[in-house]
């Protein structure tokens, strides 16, 4: 059991149950995350940190509860790429991750699988290019919904390779993957715990993963980058946010906790299983990545003009 201290008189931190508001439904790959370091913190602190699910708004609902929580470590968000970058999709937002959070540390970082259907003549991602530069705008991509990690992901995609495709949105993975699965979507990137298991069994096809290194739980799938699209990387990340002004050492105690927890095998086990890699990092760390993440976005989004209002 960690013994720690806060900033707020004498009283140890944590001196109740901690709120983790998840911006998505459970099941969800930031829910799983956060409940996966939840169950280590509370192990570690002697004290709750219990998954909140406040889905809705794509994110906006959550955040903005956490934001305007009162600063004392006892409310957090895991905040994710696609509710750090909602401010650039939207005209207004309730928020802004740089003035109203503080980013405590990493949970993780998750990258995507490109898939296609067992149709689709593409057997690697040059002939998927060539596919879809003879037909522009035929060959039909699918994501989870405008603006969202799978949709950018595509359109840098597409930005880098100069190919035209047709978006068809969709409101989850629950109905793209059997989509895809059924043929009646051509290419998608998606998650690999989503899609892994319609791989091996021959449903679907695999053409790359969006890792700057081969994935050790697949390392038979080649990098996007090394698959000729040089550069192409892309991924979800999950980090523990808290309201702008938590007083210094708390945020400190967080992050070590986290960073521990990361370390250990139960943790990381769990994550891989997910698809996702620990990645530790002190806090001024963790915010800029998370800052480099917006800007890498913004980019594609301006290009793209994509808007979610």
């Amino acid at each position: 059991m960690l013994t720690t201290w806060g900033a707020i008189g004498a009283e140890p931190y944590p001196s109740r149950p901690v709120r983790v508001v998840v911006p998505y439904p459970p099941g969800s790959s930031a829910d799983v995350m956060g409940r996966i370091y939840a169950r280590s913190l509370t192990e570690a602190f002697n004290r709750q940190f219990v998954a909140d699910n406040r889905p809705g708004a794509s994110g906006n609902i959550a955040a903005e509860l956490v934001a305007r929580a009162q600063p004392d470590g006892h409310t957090l968000l895991v905040l994710n790429t696609s509710v750090a970058a909602n401010h650039l999709l939207q005209k207004t937002t309730p928020f802004n991750v740089e003035r109203d959070f503080v980013v405590i540390g990493m949970l993780g970082i998750a990258p995507y699988l490109l898939v296609v259907n067992n149709t689709v003549a593409a057997k690697d991602v040059k002939s998927l290019i060539a596919l879809a530069k003879a037909a522009p705008g035929k060959v039909i991509y699918a994501s989870t919904g405008v603006g969202g990690g799978l949709h950018l992901t595509m359109e840098l995609f597409k930005m880098q390779t100069g190919i035209d495709m047709l978006h068809v949105p969709y409101k989850g993975s629950s109905t793209t993957v059997p989509d895809m699965v059924g043929g009646r979507i051509d290419v998608m990137f998606g998650s690999a715990p989503s899609l892994l298991p319609h791989v091996r069994a021959g449903r679907i096809r695999a053409l790359a993963i969006t890792s700057a290194r081969r994935s050790a739980s697949a390392p038979e799938i080649p990098t996007a980058s090394e698959s000729g699209v040089p550069g192409f990387e892309s991924a979800t990340f999950g980090a523990f946010a808290a309201p702008a002004k938590t007083p210094a050492d708390i945020v400190g105690i967080l992050n070590t906790a986290i960073g521990k927890a990361s370390e250990s095998k139960e943790v990381s086990t769990a994550l891989a299983h997910q698809g996702t890699d620990t990645s530790r990092m002190t806090p001024e760390q963790a915010k800029a990545y998370v800052l480099g993440q917006v800007a890498k976005w913004k980019k594609v989004i301006d290009s793209a003009g994509i808007r979610i209002d």
